[in-house]
């Protein structure tokens, strides 16, 4: 017989390590497939919004001892240079994903998660009464099943999803690209600039170290034949505060960046083919007015307290699945909207120069937006 878990959880990112966490902590049979060994680097801004911190502190991360930045301000800056300044609140704090992620994965182990890592699902079929789940060359049984494998995988084709494209959004096909620099910039401020195509955030994170993460059309890198170091230094620096940065190689902590393609905005479901869907599984948001990191545990906490009532036989099957979509659309709806007007702004450079002159001029509206990117704490 297979072996039966309470859940089997396809990811360990964020999402999936915090519901681990919670549901062995509640004394359930967990397991998380993650195709990676930690600790390792994600594409991803690392700016956590403070919404989060008390939730991550209560599932075990001892945030106030980790000396983190705490960023208050934004700044964002057009190809022509101009810059738009404006308080952050309540905003947020950097932590590097390489620390976040190992973190929580050492919790998940000490609650006795059982954790795979190199260990890539292939397979996830909802068989009436649960899932039967092919990994590792094993095949395992859950009375419930998480997908939480981030923005893009192979499961995605697996399970047929029909992720409809973004259409508010120029382009369907998207690159990330990130470093680790050094740099003298304020602790406190998160910079997002913008070149055409694109955009760029710099923010600090624990240590010396300022991530450096940007968003562009896969057909920018095409124009350079997938020359990433050509594309820096004939495109993003175009923008007068890129161009400085990217002078400045020797600041830079590592020689290549880590990458990710086929980046794709299209419209996802949380809840297919009755697997419960959290992070970047269940939609992606647009980064600049993302926490996407926030919204992946969010929902992993409000998933945490259904898969209870259904697994202690409080609510069936149909409740479980409507009752999690109600609520990750009524939690995230609003961000995911704010995320289809936002980042067309941003990513064309002959709006940004426009917009962001215009608020720069109406504070009271720049705040509102800013609130809009920004849940309660949970």
């Amino acid at each position: 017989m297979a072996e039966t878990f309470d859940t089997i959880i396809m990811g360990g990112g964020l999402a999936g390590l915090s519901l681990s966490i919670q549901l062995a902590e509640a004394g359930r049979q967990v397991v998380v497939f993650e195709r990676n060994k930690y600790p390792f680097h994600r594409v991803c801004g690392e700016y956590v919004a403070m919404e989060s911190w008390q939730y991550l502190q209560r599932i075990g991360m001892p945030l106030s001892a980790m000396q983190l930045p705490v960023i208050n301000k934004l700044q964002v800056s057009t190809l022509r240079g101009k810059v738009l300044t404006h308080t952050l609140d309540p905003g947020g704090f950097g932590i590097s994903r390489y620390l976040l992620d190992a973190t929580l994965a050492a919790i998940a182990r000490s609650k006795g998660v059982n954790l795979m890592e190199q260990c890539k699902v292939e397979d996830c079929e909802w068989q009436g009464n649960g899932f039967s789940v092919m990994a590792g060359g094993k095949i395992l049984f859950g009375k419930t099943a998480v997908g939480a494998f981030g923005k893009r995988s192979n499961l995605d084709k697996k399970l047929h999803r029909n992720m409809q494209p973004n259409t508010s959004l120029t382009d369907s096909n998207w690159v990330g690209v990130k470093y680790h620099i050094s740099s003298d910039l304020p602790a406190e401020v998160i910079q997002l600039h913008n070149f055409d195509g694109g955009y760029c955030g710099l923010s600090k994170v624990e240590g010396s170290a300022y991530c450096l993460c940007y968003l562009t059309k896969a057909g920018n890198l095409k124009k350079f034949d997938g020359d990433i170091r050509k594309m820096e230094e004939h495109l993003l620096a175009k923008n007068p505060f890129l161009a400085r940065i990217f002078s400045m190689r020797s600041a830079f902590l590592v020689k290549d960046p880590i990458t990710i393609s086929q980046v794709n905005f299209g419209r996802k479901l949380p809840v297919e083919n009755n697997i419960l869907m959290l992070g970047d599984a269940a939609g992606l948001v647009a980064p600049l007015c993302g926490n996407g990191m926030s919204m992946a545990l969010h929902a992993a906490s409000i998933c945490f307290h259904l898969l209870e009532d259904y697994l202690s036989g409080k609510i069936n099957r149909l409740e479980l699945e409507k009752n999690y979509a109600d609520s990750w659309k009524k939690l995230f709806s609003i961000r995911l909207k704010a995320g289809k007007v936002l980042q067309p702004l941003l990513v064309n450079s002959r709006l940004a120069n426009p917009a962001v002159t215009m608020l720069k001029f109406l504070p009271g509206i720049t705040g509102k937006i800013i609130s809009l990117t920004h849940g309660k704490s949970f």
